[in-house]
This record gives C-alpha cells, sequence and structure tokens, in this order.
C-alpha cells in the first residue's frame, strides 16, 4: 500500500513514495523523519509495552507490541465488539480501518493512521495491509529495522504481495545503505525483482532496483531499470541517483545529460 508510497517531504522516498502505491502507484520510500521512540526486538516501536499509558500504547505499531488480549483491553472489549458489529464481519471492519490509515497517511497525519492501522490488526492479525501501514509508520525511524519486521510479517501472511514486497526490498537497500552488508543488498535485490515481476508496472519499484543495481556496480542494467519506471510513471525518478548513475555510465538512450 506499501501510498508504497507517500511524498516527498523527507529524505528518500517512504511515506512519501510509499503514498504514491497507496494511491495506485508502486512503493518506494523513506520518509525519515525521526521520532524519539525507538525500535523494539518484535519489530515494533517505542518504549516498552509495559510502560507506555494506553493512549501512547494506541500510537505504536502494535500498540507497542502488546499481546492482542492486551491490546483489546487498551481500546475496551466492549468498545471493540461495538466498532466490529457496524461491519459484516471484524475482517471487513479490519480491511475498512486499513484503507482509512493509508487515506491518514497520504494526508500526513501518521498517529491517526497509527491508530487505524492497530485497529486493523486486532480486528484481524491476519490482514497484510495493517502490517504494511505498520512498516511505513515504522519508516519513519533513523534505522530501517522495525519496519522491516513489521513488512516481514505481513508478507508472511501475503507473500504474491507485491507492494510489500517493493516496501521491504527498499528497506533492505535503506538498511544496506547504512550497514554495507552484502546480505542486506542480496535481500533487497531479489524482493525487488520479485516485485517487479508480479508488478511489472510498479514504477517505484523499478526504481530502487535500479538502485540496488546501481550498488552492484551493474550501471547497463541500473539504466535501464531507470528507464522502465520512468516510462510507467517520471514522477518515480529520483534525479539525485540518475546524477550518481550518470556519473559512473552515460545513459545509454541518451535521455538524461
Amino acid at each position: 500500500m506499501l501510498i508504497s508510497a507517500s511524498l516527498k517531504t523527507v529524505s528518500r522516498a517512504l511515506v512519501a513514495l510509499l503514498v504514491l502505491g497507496l494511491l495506485g502507484a508502486a512503493p518506494a520510500w523513506a520518509q525519515r523523519k525521526s521520532r524519539t521512540s525507538t525500535a523494539n526486538p518484535d519489530g515494533s516501536l517505542g518504549a516498552a509495552a509495559s510502560t507506555l499509558s494506553p493512549r501512547a500504547a494506541r500510537l505504536q505499531p502494535l500498540f507497542g507490541g502488546l499481546t492482542p488480549a492486551r491490546a483489546t483491553q487498551v481500546i475496551g472489549e466492549a468498545q471493540l465488539k461495538a466498532i466490529a458489529a457496524s461491519f459484516a464481519s471484524p475482517a471487513e471492519a479490519s480491511v475498512f480501518f486499513a484503507k482509512k490509515g493509508f487515506e491518514y497517511l497520504s494526508e500526513n497525519k501518521p498517529d491517526t493512521a497509527t491508530y487505524r492501522f492497530n485497529l486493523a490488526w486486532l480486528l484481524d492479525p491476519q490482514n497484510a495491509d495493517a502490517y504494511r501501514g505498520l512498516g511505513i509508520v515504522a519508516s519513519a525511524q533513523p534505522t530501517p529495522d522495525a519496519a522491516i519486521g513489521l513488512l516481514t510479517s505481513g508478507l508472511s501472511l501475503a507473500p504474491t504481495n507485491g507492494l510489500l514486497l517493493s516496501d521491504l526490498g527498499t528497506s533492505y537497500l535503506i538498511r544496506y545503505g547504512q550497514t554495507k552488508k552484502k546480505k542486506d543488498l542480496a535481500t533487497g535485490l531479489d524482493l525487488l525483482q520479485r516485485a517487479t515481476t508480479l508488478g511489472p508496472t510498479n514504477a517505484n519499484a523499478w526504481q530502487e532496483l535500479a538502485r540496488g543495481l546501481y550498488y552492484q556496480e551493474k550501471y547497463a542494467e541500473a539504466w535501464a531499470a531507470v528507464h522502465k519506471g520512468q516510462a510507467i510513471s517520471p514522477s518515480s525518478l529520483d534525479f539525485s541517483f540518475v546524477s550518481d548513475l550518470l556519473a559512473k555510465l552515460p545513459d545509454p538512450q541518451g535521455t538524461f545529460k
């Protein structure tokens, strides 16, 4: 939904490019506004769940790491049942709140979006979009570890979801940029190649694949991926990256100089 996309108000695309994915384009990523909270081992954000007030827990992915039973207590069992009663099933309610979460992300309201995604998860823990939305929220962290944890959980539920593949692959490339670990690069490229195979019209996935190929010094292949993404959506271009690629190899098509 990665919406997999958002706006270019932050460094490299998660909420910006992720928001574009929400709107139908593919996701790339970035919102790098960092918050003061840190990632928990389970991929959630913020302080230990036991130290959070109920209100604060609502604004942390997966309620700060609470179990569904404890998270239900935060919302209130009666209130949660009343919410679900407005829909044909809890699963339908979960789909509704996940969609609302992406809408709030596109409006740059991450706290409101987080609460909706948390509701979506609580109503249906098998809703992969809830994890994707929370992964996008987590992309605001200084490191992508929390986002990777959440997106991985979502992908385990929907292994052929092209937007999850794209968002997760991009997250691994971001981590490679920080760690320079070849495993992160290899994993990111594999995910992005799968994303472009399953969703060949995912422009952001092509651009992120180009970035991964650039890291591997496969500049001609990177240019091919750039042009595939550009043909689908010119707005997917990252001109800073294009400049870096030009410095390594002139554009074989002569489009960029």
